[in-house]
């Protein structure tokens, strides 16, 4: 048993890691820079290099001395571009060919965007035949790389030809990344109480909250909700189940069957309009709106129940109908044994391993279908949190949920694989069983 838990969390972490490599990739690589995104058209060059500063996204991914800083414009030739903000171009060039080429008494001149004190300058220049200068004179260029204490008022690059010119500062150490910062918003560690943080993932990029804050704030009213949707589903499917096995053939199990089949048909998002506009307009029964007592709770997860309840009533039913012609059952059912003794006590334990299966795979994607529920009755959970962040293109946020998701999905497959154990003793979980 205890091996078993043992490769199973290690398969897990596996996983884990896998998601968290893949969230990296799409929040830190394929997303770009998000401060073009918050910032809004022309911001000063100070608030861009605060903004990538506090997010970390100025870091190198993986291993770097050094990281992107704007103190001077980085400045892109190859495609013929020659106006930049803070860059000053005098004489004659030729723009073209991948390169801007200088005439003699040409000169490109860049004007320092703002101070860093005490700070150090990498420049890295690709061109040929270049010449550096500053208003304490000649920078040497190795392999045309300078690396200057300070950072000049004024750089002023003359001759050859030059296909970009970039400008760093240095990191807090070689491994100061985008990598270490997304392992550390999972786990870090500190010199004082609590000495472990989990599930740190900074501040919102729009509101500059934090997010731990709203995550802990928005998963009570997303239990509210994804709870009682999932438990009233689970019995509801697995009564009409229960009740269409024993009157098989029947007109009942026909009409169970019929109405199941039509709660599948029916789509989630017009489950929700057809309920707020009759119960909640026509009939005036429930709120539609907000979050207050339990009346604001009631109609969702009426919703919610109902949208579910049919697909698990099918496949309850042919658990049950599969389980229904064992001996076991039979062997009962002669010895006289109330039908309720029999079912209740008999099939619904024998079936119990098909049951747990079903409801560990709906149980994380409750969350989507929070999404709409908590969208459309204006109620302050997680699936809320995710449609606000994903309007104001949050990326920090969403990162956050995906990653709770994750987590949250491989902790219920856990679970499920140890409650295979409990509801079937014949499923032995030992190191030949995988």
């Amino acid at each position: 048993m205890w091996s078993y838990l043992v490769r199973r969390i290690g398969y897990s972490f596996l996983i884990l890691a896998g998601v968290l490599i893949l969230t990296f990739v799409l929040f830190r690589v394929a997303a770009g820079d998000p401060a073009a995104a918050l910032l809004g058209k022309n911001p000063s060059p100070e608030e861009v290099e605060s903004l990538r500063e506090s997010l970390g996204s100025d870091k190198p991914l993986f291993y770097g001395k050094w990281k992107v800083t704007e103190q001077f414009t980085n400045a892109d030739f190859s495609k013929g571009r020659t106006l930049f903000p803070g860059v000053n171009i005098e004489g004659n060039v030729s723009a073209g060919h991948g390169a801007l080429t200088l005439s003699p008494e040409s000169r490109v001149v860049f004007r320092r965007n703002f101070a860093r004190e005490n700070t150090p300058l990498r420049i890295e220049i690709e061109g040929e035949n270049v010449t550096l200068t500053s208003s304490g004179g000649a920078i040497p260029l190795q392999n045309n790389t300078a690396e200057l204490a300070d950072a000049p008022e004024e750089l002023v690059l003359t001759g050859g030809s030059v296909a970009s010119i970039r400008f760093f500062r240095p990191t807090a150490h070689p491994f100061d990344s985008q990598a270490l910062d997304s392992l550390t918003e999972i786990v870090s560690f500190q010199k004082t109480f609590p000495y472990v943080t989990f599930f740190d993932f900074g501040l919102t990029l729009q509101t500059r909250e934090p997010i731990r804050t709203k995550l802990w704030r928005g998963m009570w009213p997303s239990l509210f909700v994804m709870l009682p949707v999932f438990f009233g589903e689970l019995l509801c499917g697995i009564l009409l189940a229960m009740i269409s096995c024993a009157w098989h053939g029947t007109w009942i199990d026909r009409g169970i069957m019929l109405l199941s089949v039509a709660g599948m048909s029916i789509s989630y998002l017009a489950l929700i309009i057809f309920g707020q506009w009759f119960f909640g307009y026509y009939l005036n029964w429930f709120p539609v709106w907000g979050w207050g007592d339990i009346r604001y709770l009631l109609l969702p997860i009426a919703i919610g129940i109902f949208s579910g309840t049919g697909s698990g009533a099918r496949f309850y039913r042919t658990v049950f109908l599969n389980e229904a012609n064992r001996e076991y059952l039979r062997t009962a059912r002669a010895k006289g044994l109330p039908v309720w003794n029999v079912y209740f006590k008999h099939l619904l334990k024998n079936a119990l391993a098909p049951i747990i299966t079903r409801a560990s795979t709906v149980l994380p994607f409750l969350f989507t279908g929070s999404l709409l529920l908590e969208s459309f009755f204006g109620i302050p959970g997680l699936g809320y949190e995710g449609i606000n962040a994903l309007n104001d293109s949050d990326l920090q946020m969403l990162k956050a949920l995906v990653i709770t998701g994750a987590f949250l999905f491989v902790a219920i497959n856990l679970l499920t694989d140890i409650s295979y154990a409990w509801a079937d003793p014949r499923m032995r979980l030992n190191k030949n069983n995988k």
